[in-house]
């Protein structure tokens, strides 16, 4: 039998759609990390009508340099123990008005949570997972205050709460009655998180 001349020839016509396909495939079943956001209410447009007076003794002052390290109230801090000195601050009570407060009433210190700001200012070179950790730490001081107010009134803790109330899949008759107790809690302590002028190094 005679032999045919030359090789078989691959038909390479198919090539560009499986590597249309191939493309797709990976586009889709690849995930992209993002970095996550923070969720911060900007202050209003219209300043306001009288200028508001801010005790020194009510602001509590954290600092990051561009190496990570942290000043609280001018003083070296570990990362571990910031939730707990921010906390001290905020429950301090120290003017005695506050009847909730559990803390020093320190009369050096923050008068009422109503009244207690913690101001954070970092560097430029700050490292942004240090940031992120540092405004979590700070974040979770108000958050644990919240739930032990809210366990007291509530038997719930607040972040449970909180969470139910913001999904959208929530019943409306449940949003709505959750809604008064998430501003009650958030009335005894306010998140005031202010960010200072960030800071360049010499």
């Amino acid at each position: 039998m005679p032999r045919r001349g030359g090789p078989p020839e691959v038909n390479a016509g198919s090539m560009a759609d499986i590597a249309f396909l191939l493309l797709i495939f990976f586009l889709v079943t690849t995930t992209i990390e993002t970095d996550s956001g923070l969720d911060r209410m900007l202050p209003p447009i219209e300043p306001p009508e009288e200028d508001v007076v801010i005790k020194q003794k009510n602001i509590f002052t954290v600092n990051i340099n561009k190496n990570g390290q942290l000043l609280a109230e001018e003083e070296l801090i570990d990362l571990k123990d910031l939730r707990e000195a921010a906390m001290a601050f905020l429950d301090n009570g120290g003017d005695g008005t506050c009847n909730y407060c559990k803390g020093r009433k320190n009369p050096e210190s923050s008068d009422n949570p109503t009244k207690a700001i913690i101001s954070l200012k970092n560097d430029r070179e700050t490292k942004y997972a240090t940031y992120i950790t540092v405004q979590n730490e700070l974040v979770g001081a108000y958050n644990e205050l919240r739930n032990r107010e809210s366990n007291r009134l509530y038997g719930v803790d607040f972040t449970e709460m909180e969470a139910e109330y913001l999904n959208p899949e929530t019943d409306q008759a449940i949003r709505d009655e959750l809604k008064e107790k998430v501003e009650r809690i958030q009335g005894l302590f306010p998140q005031k998180l202010s960010e200072a002028e960030t800071s360049t190094s010499n």
